[in-house]
């Protein structure tokens, strides 16, 4: 990831619609599928600043969170009590070590994202959860994801048949941010539009640079925050996100 976009990402995650409405349904969502469970141990693989630090630290009994950007780490040991810096496709743990592995919205960094599911599954316990999100749709693939350096976005069958092919069984496959997916999905065309059409890129700009008021934040996430009930009992066919969860057979 850019440092431009790691320095957005920490600038903006306490307050933006999307960094909010995504700890409230992904948190949500795990929380639906580890039911009475609660893991001894948790990892958080690829954790960039540590967004997800404290609501993971409430779900177990020790967090662990990694990262291989040693800025991004400076944010991730003020949110954990510990970090280390690793790659996801060499996790720096013994086998079955951990009853959760989260991975969210780095498999799409991933030259190798296979790799790093069967690096996940290693280091989980049998029975253990995997939790992972991607960003959705390869025709959306835009400024955004280029200043973040994705290699990929995902289908939900594409992402499945990754996740199966690492040896996990898959428990939910269903996109998130779907009640804004119809507004989001013009403006960004139009934005990919306008870049073709004057022949070049927009330049350190991404989608998380366009101006909102406090009130459109606040709108946005309560509409985000909206699909939780949704996504605890459906998988949910079209949205900007997926959400996924596996389990490690045993």
């Amino acid at each position: 990831m850019e440092a431009l976009a790691l320095r957005q990402f920490e600038r903006l995650e306490r307050d933006h619609w999307w960094f909010r409405g995504r700890r409230k349904v992904y948190l949500g969502l795990l929380r639906h599928l580890l039911g009475c469970a609660r893991p001894h141990r948790a990892l958080d693989v690829g954790a960039g600043p540590g967004g997800f630090a404290a609501g993971l630290a409430e779900l177990c009994d020790e967090l662990v969170v990694l990262d291989p950007d040693p800025l991004a780490l400076s944010g991730c040991r003020r949110r954990a009590a510990r970090a280390l810096r690793a790659d996801a496709a060499r996790l720096p743990f013994a086998d079955s070590s951990f009853g959760l592995v989260c991975l969210f919205d780095v498999l799409e960094h991933l030259d190798d994202d296979c790799l790093a599911l069967r690096e996940a599954r290693r280091v989980l316990r049998p029975g253990g959860l995997l939790f992972a999100s991607v960003p959705a749709w390869p025709f959306l693939y835009a400024q955004n994801d280029r200043i973040a350096h994705h290699r990929r976005r995902y289908t939900r069958s594409a992402l499945a048949a990754t996740t199966r092919a690492a040896g996990l069984e898959v428990v939910r496959n269903t996109h998130t941010n779907v009640l804004l997916f119809p507004l989001i999905v013009p403006a960004v065309l139009a934005a990919k539009g306008w870049e073709a059409v004057r022949g070049q890129r927009a330049s350190g700009r991404t989608n998380l640079s366009w101006p909102l008021p406090a009130a459109g934040h606040e709108l946005c996430y309560r509409v985000f925050a909206a699909e939780l009930p949704l996504v605890r009992r459906f998988d949910l066919p079209a949205g900007h996100s997926i959400v996924l969860g596996a389990r490690r057979p045993g």
